[in-house]
């Protein structure tokens, strides 16, 4: 930045003594022509100094596309809240940047962006005011001197990370965005607090000291001034010293008032010239201060060397492709054994859905933890494209061919899909244009190249309105696809068009570009993810789940909780661990089938009758075993459609299997040598009426059929009657409940139960 503020007026960084002293001159009132003279002569004095010292420093100043090419961008990330170990991780990683830059010879352009944690309200409370000041400090010392700093704020940011920003050379903030409210987390704000933010901030004079000190403090009133000389920012009694010195033009409010937290949007500091330039995302910061996309994207690396491993996309892409490559980098991820992964892509596509799906994981990891780079050496065609452009960058060979027609075709329903979630998902979270990316899917969309001075871009008319500041573009024609045709570019307009950040004649270029002594560890399954697949195809997922269901029959035939239920449990346990590994099942699929076997276990043994928990028990277990195969709910597309028919036969499968072990268990089951003994075959009709004989106390003539009589209390189904003046146990031969008082008749004797209904 040219100018700074501080507490007494405006000071030109490394300017010449003649402005340091207007800065600082006791300006007063000059009466007579003499004096008007005078400060005639010596304002001309002074324009001319200034028109001399500004055609020096612009004869010096090297062309902008010189002084591009000397500087290297990084951003840093700086997670709120600050304590002591975001201090050290910043150090680490300045450090670090300051080696590779005087290796290349380049001047650092660190960029410090302060990442509020998702969800948050605070805006990064709770920073340690200690911790703040340590950074701060060093951000704003001696080592840094040969560094751009700046802060980009593309949220709103309060506590003590302000301090943080205070000591950057430069602000970037989103227009939305607020910065203030330092104190918010000190409730006594101490004089050494004020020294050290007005310290911060005189050093780097990025915003003045004295608005400083009414971020941090709401009891100060912050008042903006105009002196003849200058504007300038002072307390309530600086602002009483100044009118004794100058003759000063006060706003009718003060900036901040006393009593309330000072705060600034982005609008507001960049109309007061604290702020440098307004960017809502990493894209419109790197524009503005002309830097490439790749220099403002997270760097894991910093935090010591790349643990690079290598991930092979070749082929038709498909569902156990793709299950397999997210399965082997979830596992990596989480032991944080990497943090750069390759991933070598040869596909002419095959499965727009699993390429999405692929798609949306990449743009799902952290670029704060992980990079990942698409190596494209012959093709990376149709859907393959979207892997590509959802890594952090792309490298591509010579000649090596991005997007154009593959292995999959697209209906206008999945087009319009696939679009949605490039537009809304993928582009924004790595920082690209939509347009070139649904260019490679969708053969109806016009993408035209747009200028304005110094930068260049490529987007649909959508797309383009959706630019800030659109008026200042102008429109290239004719446009850069051709209408019929899905977008197809070779290594060299893929880098014209942004969508490869490089081109490298080989492999060891690659490795050379990144700094790789080795090749990256090629990630292979292993005999689990070998089991995983064996596990998950559908032949084992049926014979898995016929088994289960079978086990359990066999379970509820015998007492206790035996083999049944230990085999029953282990086929669920495989079926679903390998669909969870698979990545088409999750923890609601367990819960619902859980709950379904829970409904039907009551249905069974607590409410008999085939009511609603066996009606909803059931369509519960057929819907969890649904889901647990596709990663949908409801189809919409032929692909979609083809997976939900591949799971209706599997259940329909399962169903028959279940059906036909069950009958023929239910025959062996007790004649087996082994299981005779615990589970007894149905006796014949004669033996059930003998033993109905033997077992009864009273043995009822036959003679009683026929005979009348009336309730005495009512049967539910059971009660007693009176029949022949005798008082007799009944049971009412349908399941409704008689009322007491009712005349009945006796329809069957068996033993000492009496059927009974009523008369007619």
């Amino acid at each position: 930045m040219g100018y700074g503020l501080n507490d007494v007026g405006i000071i030109r960084r490394g300017n010449s003594a003649m402005t340091d002293v207007v800065g600082r001159q006791d300006t007063r009132h000059v009466n007579g022509a003499r004096g008007t003279a005078a400060l005639v002569v010596l304002a001309a004095w002074c324009s001319m100094a200034a028109v001399s010292d500004a055609a020096q420093e612009k004869a010096a100043a090297p062309k902008p596309e010189a002084a591009a090419e000397n500087r290297a961008g990084r951003l840093i990330q700086i997670a709120l809240p600050i304590t002591g170990e975001t201090t050290n991780h910043v150090r680490r990683s300045v450090g670090r940047v300051l080696e590779q830059a005087q290796a290349k010879g380049k001047r650092p352009v660190l960029i410090f962006e302060f990442n509020v944690p998702p969800g948050q309200d605070d805006f990064g409370r709770g920073s340690e005011f200690g911790p703040s000041y340590d950074l701060a400090n060093f951000l704003s010392g001696e080592q840094l001197n040969q560094a751009t700093t700046v802060a980009f704020l593309p949220r709103s940011v309060q506590g003590h990370a302000v301090l943080v920003a205070l000591a950057c050379d430069e602000i970037i903030m989103a227009p939305d965005a607020e910065i203030g409210n330092a104190g918010v987390d000190t409730p006594n704000i101490t004089p050494p607090m004020h020294a050290a933010y007005r310290e911060i901030a005189n050093r780097r004079k990025t915003i003045p000291a004295d608005v400083a000190l009414g971020l941090l403090d709401p009891a100060q009133e912050i008042w903006k001034v105009e002196t003849e000389v200058s504007r300038e920012y002072v307390t309530r009694e600086g602002l009483e010293e100044l009118r004794k010195k100058r003759t000063v033009k006060v706003d009718e409010k003060p900036l901040f008032a006393a009593g309330q937290p000072g705060r600034l949007s982005g609008r507001e500091a960049r109309e007061l010239d604290f702020v440098s330039y307004l960017a809502s995302d990493r894209i419109e910061m790197a524009k503005a201060l002309e830097l490439p996309p790749e220099d403002v994207r997270d760097d894991p690396s910093l935090g010591g060397e790349w643990r690079a491993v290598r991930i092979d996309i070749k082929g038709p892409v498909d569902a156990e492709m793709v299950n397999q490559a997210q399965r082997l980098i979830r596992d990596a991820v989480s032991r944080r054994e990497v943090n750069f992964i390759c991933l070598w892509i040869d596909s002419a596509g095959g499965s727009p859905v699993d390429s999405v799906r692929m798609a949306t994981f990449l743009a799902d990891l952290d670029p704060g933890e992980v990079r990942t780079v698409a190596y494209i050496a012959k093709e990376a065609r149709s859907d393959a494209a979207l892997v590509a452009m959802a890594c952090d960058q792309v490298v591509m060979q010579p000649g090596a061919e991005l997007g154009g027609p593959g292995d999959a075709s697209f209906d206008a329903e999945e087009i319009a899909q696939i679009r949605e979630t490039i537009r809304e998902e993928i582009a924004p979270r790595k920082s690209r244009s939509w347009s070139l990316i649904a260019a490679m899917i969708d053969p109806e969309l016009e993408v035209f190249q747009y200028k304005r001075p110094g930068e260049a871009g490529f987007f649909s008319e959508e797309e383009f309105e959706e630019q800030a500041e659109p008026e200042k573009w102008t429109k290239d024609q004719p446009p850069i696809t051709s209408k019929g045709k899905v977008l197809s570019v070779t290594a060299e307009k893929a880098a014209n068009y942004r969508l490869a950040d490089h081109v490298v004649d080989s492999f060891a270029g690659f490795k050379r570009l990144y700094g790789l002594e080795n090749d990256p560890a090629l990630l292979e399954p292993g005999w689990a993810d070998f089991v995983i697949t064996a596990l998950a195809s559908p032949g084992i997922a049926v014979f898995l789940l016929v088994i289960g269901f079978v086990a359990l029959y066999a379970e509820l035939q015998l007492p206790g909780i035996g083999l049944g239920g230990f085999i029953a449990a282990l086929c669920f346990l495989l079926f679903f661990w390998s669909r969870f590994l698979g990545g088409t099942a999750e923890w609601l699929e367990v819960m619902l089938f859980l709950a379904g076997v829970v409904c039907l276990l009551l249905e069974v043994f607590v409410l008999p009758g085939f009511g609603i928990f066996g009606l909803g028990g059931g369509l519960l277990v057929i819907a969890s075993l649904i889901l647990a195969s596709q990663t949908f709910v409801f189809p919409h597309n032929e692909y979609q459609f083809a997976a939900l028919r591949r799971s209706l036969l599997m259940i329909a499968g399962v169903t028959v299997g279940t059906f036909v072990l069950a009958v023929f268990l239910n025959r062996w089951l007790p004649r087996s040598p082994m299981l005779g003994g615990v589970v007894l075959e149905p006796p014949s009709d004669e033996e059930v009426e003998t033993i109905s004989r033997r077992e009864s106390l009273v043995d009822y003539d036959a003679e009683l059929v026929g005979r009348r009589g009336t309730t005495t209390t009512r049967l539910i189904p059971s009660g007693k009657a009176m029949i022949d003046n005798r008082l007799l146990d009944v049971i009412a031969e349908s399941s409704e409940a008689i009322p007491r008082g009712t005349e009945i008749e006796v329809v069957e004797v068996l033993g000492n139960r009496i059927l009974v209904r009523v008369r007619e």
